[in-house]
Protein backbone atom coordinates (compact mmCIF):
# COMPACT_ATOMS: atom_id res chain seq x y z
CA UNK A 1 0.00 0.00 0.00
CA UNK A 2 1.27 3.36 -0.69
CA UNK A 3 1.50 6.14 1.61
CA UNK A 4 2.27 9.95 2.92
CA UNK A 5 4.38 10.56 6.13
CA UNK A 6 2.78 13.02 7.52
CA UNK A 7 5.94 13.65 9.82
CA UNK A 8 9.43 11.93 9.97
CA UNK A 9 9.61 8.80 11.48
CA UNK A 10 13.11 7.25 11.89
CA UNK A 11 12.37 3.97 10.92
CA UNK A 12 10.57 4.99 7.69
CA UNK A 13 11.62 7.93 6.68
CA UNK A 14 10.96 11.96 6.12
CA UNK A 15 7.80 14.12 6.17
CA UNK A 16 6.13 14.13 2.84
CA UNK A 17 7.91 10.96 1.44
CA UNK A 18 5.52 8.22 -0.85
CA UNK A 19 6.48 5.16 0.35
CA UNK A 20 5.14 1.75 -0.43
CA UNK A 21 4.53 -0.24 3.04
CA UNK A 22 2.22 -3.35 4.25
CA UNK A 23 -1.24 -2.81 4.09
CA UNK A 24 -2.12 -4.30 7.46
CA UNK A 25 1.04 -1.85 8.89
CA UNK A 26 -0.70 1.74 7.28
CA UNK A 27 -4.16 0.48 8.13
CA UNK A 28 -3.45 -0.53 11.79
CA UNK A 29 -0.83 1.60 12.77
CA UNK A 30 0.46 4.36 10.68
CA UNK A 31 -3.02 5.84 9.73
CA UNK A 32 -4.94 5.83 12.77
CA UNK A 33 -1.71 7.21 15.22
CA UNK A 34 -2.22 10.34 12.16
CA UNK A 35 1.52 9.52 11.16
CA UNK A 36 0.40 8.41 7.39
CA UNK A 37 -2.30 8.97 4.85
CA UNK A 38 -3.52 6.65 2.08
CA UNK A 39 -1.07 8.65 -1.20
CA UNK A 40 -3.84 9.10 -3.34
CA UNK A 41 -3.66 11.69 -6.40
CA UNK A 42 -5.83 14.38 -4.03
CA UNK A 43 -3.48 13.69 -1.31
CA UNK A 44 0.06 13.84 -3.10
CA UNK A 45 -0.93 17.06 -4.77
CA UNK A 46 -2.24 18.31 -1.19
CA UNK A 47 0.93 17.08 0.58
CA UNK A 48 2.88 19.06 -1.98
CA UNK A 49 1.38 22.27 -1.56
CA UNK A 50 1.69 22.43 1.92
CA UNK A 51 5.96 21.24 1.59
CA UNK A 52 5.88 24.57 -0.82
CA UNK A 53 4.25 26.62 1.91
CA UNK A 54 5.89 25.82 4.73
CA UNK A 55 9.12 25.90 2.77
CA UNK A 56 8.38 30.07 1.80
CA UNK A 57 7.31 30.37 5.50
CA UNK A 58 10.88 28.82 7.04
CA UNK A 59 12.52 31.18 4.29
CA UNK A 60 10.60 34.28 5.96
CA UNK A 61 11.31 32.83 9.28
CA UNK A 62 15.36 32.51 8.04
CA UNK A 63 15.21 35.87 6.86
CA UNK A 64 13.58 37.66 9.96
CA UNK A 65 15.94 35.72 12.18
CA UNK A 66 18.58 37.01 10.24
CA UNK A 67 17.66 40.65 10.46
CA UNK A 68 16.93 40.50 14.02
CA UNK A 69 20.31 39.09 14.72
CA UNK A 70 21.83 42.20 12.71
CA UNK A 71 19.72 44.58 15.03
CA UNK A 72 20.94 42.76 17.81
CA UNK A 73 24.34 42.93 17.41
CA UNK A 74 24.28 46.83 17.09
CA UNK A 75 21.98 47.00 20.52
CA UNK A 76 23.45 48.32 23.71
CA UNK A 77 21.72 47.81 27.13
CA UNK A 78 22.42 49.81 30.26
CA UNK A 79 22.23 48.60 33.64
CA UNK A 80 22.10 50.57 37.08
CA UNK A 81 21.91 48.41 40.19
CA UNK A 82 23.18 48.09 43.76
CA UNK A 83 26.78 48.01 44.22
CA UNK A 84 29.10 47.44 47.11
CA UNK A 85 32.96 48.30 47.08
CA UNK A 86 34.86 47.59 44.42
CA UNK A 87 32.16 47.22 41.82
CA UNK A 88 30.66 44.00 43.35
CA UNK A 89 26.87 43.86 42.46
CA UNK A 90 24.19 43.54 45.09
CA UNK A 91 23.01 40.30 43.15
CA UNK A 92 23.49 39.67 39.72
CA UNK A 93 21.98 40.57 36.06
CA UNK A 94 19.85 37.51 34.82
CA UNK A 95 18.78 36.72 31.62
CA UNK A 96 15.13 37.89 32.33
CA UNK A 97 16.94 41.20 32.77
CA UNK A 98 18.58 41.50 29.55
CA UNK A 99 15.01 40.07 27.52
CA UNK A 100 13.22 42.88 29.54
CA UNK A 101 16.19 45.30 28.24
CA UNK A 102 15.49 43.79 24.76
CA UNK A 103 12.13 44.54 24.85
CA UNK A 104 12.24 48.08 25.85
CA UNK A 105 14.01 48.63 22.92
CA UNK A 106 11.26 46.83 20.92
CA UNK A 107 12.76 43.21 20.48
CA UNK A 108 11.25 40.24 21.26
CA UNK A 109 13.77 37.06 22.48
CA UNK A 110 12.65 34.05 24.47
CA UNK A 111 14.59 33.70 27.68
CA UNK A 112 15.82 30.67 27.15
CA UNK A 113 17.70 32.12 24.01
CA UNK A 114 20.13 34.16 26.56
CA UNK A 115 22.98 32.63 26.49
CA UNK A 116 25.51 34.25 29.71
CA UNK A 117 28.91 32.77 29.77
CA UNK A 118 29.69 33.65 33.06
CA UNK A 119 27.69 35.14 35.99
CA UNK A 120 27.54 39.30 35.79
CA UNK A 121 27.67 39.93 38.99
CA UNK A 122 30.28 43.14 38.92
CA UNK A 123 30.74 46.45 37.27
CA UNK A 124 31.62 46.50 34.00
CA UNK A 125 30.93 46.03 29.91
CA UNK A 126 29.42 42.74 28.88
CA UNK A 127 28.74 40.59 25.94
CA UNK A 128 25.85 38.64 25.99
CA UNK A 129 25.16 35.87 22.94
CA UNK A 130 20.88 35.32 21.60
CA UNK A 131 20.75 32.57 20.19
CA UNK A 132 17.78 32.77 17.71
CA UNK A 133 17.48 29.26 16.13
CA UNK A 134 18.55 28.29 12.00
CA UNK A 135 21.52 28.72 12.86
CA UNK A 136 21.16 32.71 13.50
CA UNK A 137 22.61 34.81 16.63
CA UNK A 138 23.12 37.74 17.93
CA UNK A 139 25.42 39.49 20.16
CA UNK A 140 23.99 41.78 22.86
CA UNK A 141 26.34 44.43 24.80
CA UNK A 142 25.43 45.14 28.71
CA UNK A 143 27.38 48.38 30.37
CA UNK A 144 26.29 47.56 34.26
CA UNK A 145 27.31 50.39 36.73
CA UNK A 146 26.86 51.20 40.53
CA UNK A 147 23.60 53.07 41.43
CA UNK A 148 24.16 56.63 42.49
Amino acid sequence: MKIILKQSIDSLGGEGEILEVKAGYARNYLIPKGWAKQATKVNIAATEKEIDAKQKKEAKTRDNLEALGKQLDKLSLKFELKAGEEGKLFGSVTSQMIVDGIAEKGYTVNKKEIEIEETINNVGKYFVDVKLGHGFSGRVKLKVVAEK
